[in-house]
């Protein structure tokens, strides 16, 4: 589980780097994002381009291709030129999506490599505001008690979904809490609002409108810590239930067989983005907590992500939709 980093001022400059990785770039760099425009994703990719762009003195230019649960973008990235010029912005979904799809067209851990952990959300479990639960604890103990409840999600497999099985699993009432998967975040809590369902484990760009315009109750973010823009809602751990513990996160990934020299300048490259104070500014803005991990702190997290997911879409019985 991801925690708050304070490191994005280290040293970020390789030494003695062979030519190859001196020269780069040599044309247009494409950071292919694959969702669509104006997400978090894509909003804090961007931000991430522009700071390149000016850095390197060549054009970063972010393609959006989303479908096919954001694979037709990683399978693009994943059978390009390993030469640094097409990057690949991946999020949690990525990591399930080696379960859900165990045939797709490119191997995620074989065919990609990963550069640099951006940072990570909190999800948010959320209510409507006329909820008769005023705190965490009170939903539980309804649940357990037998109420049974409709949770919607953004998709089987999202990260909404996958917070929701975590909490069947905590509270052992999963045959109780039945799933309506929509297509987005959006409709659910539109849907949430409008009392057509009774739970959401919601991004927190997702809900956050609706919490601070009164229209939704927050009961518990999902990380480590509370969270700067809910300063006042407690984490689930707080709350009494650890086991609800997810982020969602964004990181940065290239085509395997980029020479490790030329990966770790541009990993480097990328986490010198996060100390602009204008990008963090925006990030803040969103909600999004900023990491920059190197390149093996960030293999290592999304190689457990993988692993992790891949035991509660095992366990809980998950298909693609």
């Amino acid at each position: 589980m991801l925690s708050r980093r304070t490191a994005l001022a280290a040293p970020l400059l390789l030494l003695g780097a062979p030519a190859r990785a001196q020269d780069y770039p040599e044309r247009t760099v494409r950071l292919i994002v694959p969702f669509t425009p104006a997400g978090q994703t894509d909003i804090i990719s961007r931000l991430v381009a522009q700071r390149l762009q000016q850095d390197w003195g060549k054009p970063v230019v972010v393609e959006n291709r989303p479908g096919a649960n954001a694979q037709l973008g990683a399978d693009a990235v994943a059978k390009a030129a390993p030469d640094g010029h097409t990057l690949l912005a991946i999020t949690l979904t990525h990591a399930v999506n080696t379960s859900l799809f165990p045939h797709a067209s490119y191997d995620f851990l074989r065919d990609l490599q990963t550069l640099t952990l951006l940072g990570s959300l909190p999800l948010v479990v959320v209510v409507r505001a006329g909820a008769p639960w005023e705190d965490l604890p009170a939903l539980v103990a309804a649940v357990r008690g037998g109420a049974r409840l409709n949770v919607g999600s953004s998709g089987s497999g999202s990260p909404p979904h996958l917070g929701l099985e975590l909490f069947r699993r905590a509270t052992g009432a999963a045959e109780r809490l039945t799933h309506v998967p929509y297509r987005g975040g959006a409709p659910s809590v539109t849907d949430l609002v409008a009392g057509n369902l009774d739970l959401l484990v919601s991004n927190l760009p997702e809900c956050i409108g609706q919490v601070q315009a009164g229209r939704l109750r927050a009961l518990a973010v999902t990380a480590d810590a509370r969270h700067p823009l809910l300063p006042e809602v407690p984490t689930a751990t707080e709350a009494g239930l650890p086991q609800l513990r997810i982020t969602s996160w964004t990181a940065i990934q290239a085509p395997s067989g980029l020479p490790e020299p030329l990966a770790g300048r541009i990993a480097a490259a990328i986490r010198q983005t996060l100390t602009d104070p204008g990008l963090r500014g925006r990030a803040a803005e969103l909600g999004f907590d900023l990491v920059g991990l190197d390149l093996a702190a960030s293999r290592r997290f999304v190689a457990a992500e993988v692993t992790r997911y891949a035991q509660l879409v095992a366990e809980a019985g998950i298909r693609a939709e």
